[in-house]
């Protein structure tokens, strides 16, 4: 194992100068050829740990294993540790584990191992004063325990002349980047705000966030919609950065929208920094019928040849959104998306969906941790953290879907996955009910996924194209499936659901680890970072974001007053109306009534929220049957970005009609409509998620947990779905409007108490409206 960029080694000293690792050192410098991604299976993070000791274990008395090195090239300080050194032999070992055929090992990875040993041969020389020293990469395959060995000798001098290449090659980078640091951390320091002056309540969230930055620990920020909070959390920490020795801003959003409210931030803020914007694998694809191998892809094809300058372009774009990337990547015909991995190492913003961190194998949290950096992390829209927290900690299996791939599975895999299917039955024969949660794992289950994992892992590796796409996928799955199962605790339920059957065929069984509670999960997350920042306009309560998050009992909180007036927005409880499921069919044409008086009273823009695509349907049919003058727009269902822009592009200045919309969809919030753009807003439902057997088995252990599972489970999401729905009337301090809240509920004093302080809710009944 050796060791990686720590904070010290990304970090310019007048003593050290430039400290990098043996390992970056070579990343940068001797990698070459195809970027070649074809699935072969390699070991884990464990597996290799584990591989590295048996091989040590096997070396004579004397041996010596994680051997510290390090020397001084100009500006550079370089250093690791070795593998093992043999001093008998006189022999240094670079261990390498892998899975499957030796000779499938990419050339270009040989090319970068032999690099690594070649330059821990020269430390080792130079620390024991050796004329010459033999060098040996070993390779131990993780199955049947064997290793090869490859064996050089060099010189003492070939091996200085081979590490002052690397080092000549990288210094006039850590050169440009020693510069970058210094001019980037001097006019931070002297940065000004870009407005004459902070907006109402703006300037508390940034001396909040500013304090959280200094005094190292998380923040949970709840600020009203409109005062600014993307400039208003980025330029505080930005003004921090250079007292506390930040590597990095990861900027982390639920949508698209967000990213793009903080690239225009960014270009706001004037700032000398590198900004990166992540997008997904899938959005930046220019070949998606292509494989990513340079035997497939054009853009893979010697990918690594064609990265240095692209790299060192890439630099001269201040702001690396999507496009502007995209198009540094094709001037030199490398892949965008994998162009932006690596300029994730040198940009100082990032900007990216919430998984980059928080997901189980995120990327820039695993950056983070290998290169030891000081990271700040903004979590914006944060109310959207615990429904996406809490699908990436969870796993599904079908049993339709396992079915269909095991007919036309390889034949040696054909005895494991029939243990498994068998497994699979008798799970479903103890099913009494459509939906059951069981108190433990079914470990049997589990135990015929893990050998089944490990047959494939070796087929595999022996026959790298014998998996059909929907054998590979189940592979992940079940990956996944026994990850999330290691991690199995009470903030998490084991749950069998059937699915339909048909004449011919028994119900189908889907297995399901569903997490309730990420809170473990994230905990380490918020630990490992320099400061964290989650902000929203709906963060009430409080203690239920902290206790579903895990956030650290040392975290603040701030609540920034509405720079908003009740006077701006007439708010109108109607409490003679029930939109609960049972009530709905009756309740359309009453809604109907109320929507049409309201606009007949003051035409305008209006936005009406439903709980259920077929109650929005419902209501919007009855709706333009009996004011066809009316215009009317409706959500559909699975609509692509431009379906978007073209509902909100109804939305005009001074227009006139009714969009109606789905609560806690894409036009609940995230977007913005001020002015005459909308004029008021309609919330028929009080937003509960769905009464079904899952959502009652997570109230119960809520419940158990919190004490309050109907709170946690029901109310509390439910609201924050309302008022982010409300919040897309009043946008700025000369927008006025008007919304109604159209059910009995809202009446009750335990729900008013979680809308807004600045609202003044009058509750009336529809008549009176």
């Amino acid at each position: 194992m050796h060791t990686v960029v720590t904070q010290k080694d990304t970090e310019p000293d007048a003593a050290d100068g430039y400290v990098v690792a043996v390992r970056a050192l070579c990343e940068f410098t001797a990698k070459r050829g195809d970027l070649d991604l074809r699935f072969t299976p390699s070991p884990t993070a464990l597996e290799g740990i584990a591989g590295h000791a048996a091989v040590t274990a096997r070396r004579p008395a004397g041996y010596q294993t994680e051997v510290t090195l390090t020397d001084i090239h100009g500006p550079l300080r370089v250093r690791g540790r070795a593998d093992g050194y043999d001093p008998a032999a006189n022999q240094l070992e670079e261990i390498k584990t892998y899975r499957g055929k030796l000779d499938a090992i990419p050339a270009n990875h040989r090319h970068l191992h032999w690099a690594q040993a070649r330059v821990y041969g020269w430390l080792l020389c130079r620390k024991l004063g050796l004329t010459e020293i033999r060098v040996a990469l070993v390779y131990f395959d993780i199955a049947s325990q064997k290793e090869t060995v490859f064996v050089e000798t060099q010189s003492a001098e070939a091996l200085r002349v081979h590490f002052v290449d690397q080092c000549e090659r990288f210094i006039a980078w850590a050169a440009q980047e020693i510069a970058h640091r210094g001019a980037r951390d001097a006019a931070l320091t002297a940065l000004a705000f870009p407005h004459p002056s902070f907006r109402p309540g703006q300037r508390e969230l940034a001396a909040a966030v500013y304090r959280s930055a200094v005094a190292k620990r998380c923040l949970m920020a709840q600020a009203p919609t409109g005062i600014g909070k993307t400039v208003g959390t980025l330029f505080p920490l930005l003004k921090a950065w250079p007292a506390q020795q930040l590597d990095k801003i990861y900027f982390l959003t639920a949508k698209s929208a967000g990213r793009q409210l903080a690239l225009d931030a960014m270009t706001t803020l004037q700032a000398p920094l590198r900004v990166l914007e992540l997008v997904a694998r899938d959005k930046a694809c220019e070949h998606p019928d292509r494989a990513c191998h340079g035997e497939s892809c054009p853009l893979a094809r010697g990918f690594y040849d064609r990265l240095p300058a692209a790299r060192a372009d890439a630099l001269d774009a201040a702001r690396l959104d999507k496009a502007a990337l995209r198009q540094v990547a094709l001037n030199h015909d490398v892949c965008p998306y994998y162009l932006s991995q690596e300029m994730s190492r040198w940009s100082d913003v990032i900007v990216g969906d919430y998984n980059y961190y928080f997901d189980s194998s995120a990327m820039l949290y695993a950056l983070a941790e290998a290169n030891r950096w000081r990271v700040s992390v903004l979590v914006d829209e944060a109310h959207n953290l615990v429904d996406r927290a809490r699908g990436m900690y969870s796993a599904t299996l079908d049993q339709a879907a396992f079915d269909a791939m095991r007919r036309g599975a390889p034949a040696p895999l054909k005895r494991v996955f029939s243990r498994i299917a068998k497994n699979w039955k008798e799970i479903k024969a103890e099913q009494t009910a459509e939906y059951t949660a069981h108190a433990t794992l079914p470990e049997r289950f589990i135990a015929a996924l893990e050998q089944a994992i490990s047959q494939m892992t070796d087929f595999v590796a022996e026959y790298p194209d014998a998996f059909a796409p929907e054998t590979l996928r189940f592979y992940f799955d079940a990956m996944h499936f026994v990850r999330i199962a290691e991690r199995f605790e009470s903030h998490s339920i084991f749950d069998v659901t059937l699915g339909s059957r048909t004449r011919s065929t028994a119900p189908n069984a889907v297995l399901c680890l569903r997490n309730v509670i990420p809170a473990p999960h994230l905990a380490p997350r918020f630990a490992r970072a320099h400061s964290v920042a989650l902000f929203s306009a709906t963060l009430t309560p409080a203690h239920f974001y902290s206790d579903t998050l895990g956030l650290p009992e040392s975290s603040a909180r701030v609540d920034v007053a509405s720079p908003f007036a009740a006077e701006q927005l007439q708010v109108r409880a109607i409490a003679d109306i029930s939109t609960r499921f049972r009530d709905r069919e009756q309740s359309v044409a009453r809604v109907v009534d109320l929507i049409a008086a309201q606009y007949e009273r003051a035409p305008g823009n209006y936005l009406s929220f439903f709980s259920s695509f077929d109650y929005l349907a419902q209501v919007a049919g009855a709706f333009a049957a009996r004011h066809p003058s009316v215009p009317v727009w409706e959500q559909a269902r699975a609509m692509n970005e431009a379906d978007q822009q073209a509902f909100l592009a109804r939305f005009a200045p001074d227009g006139r009609g009714i969009g109606f919309a789905v609560l806690g969809g894409s036009f609940g919030e995230a977007i913005d409509l001020p002015g005459t753009r909308l004029v008021g807003a309609f919330v028929a439902t009080l937003g509960l998620p769905q009464l079904n057997a899952v959502n009652q088995q997570m109230k119960a252990r809520m419940h158990a947990v919190f004490g309050a599972g109907y709170d946690y489970t029901y109310l509390f999401p439910g609201l924050q779905k309302v008022v982010q729905a409300a919040g897309r009337v009043i946008r700025g301090p000369d927008d006025r409007g008007v919304l109604y809240l159209i059910d009995d509920r809202f009446a009750r004093p335990e729900v008013r108490r979680l809308l807004p302080a600045w609202w003044q809710v009058d509750v009336m009944r529809q008549r009176d409206a």
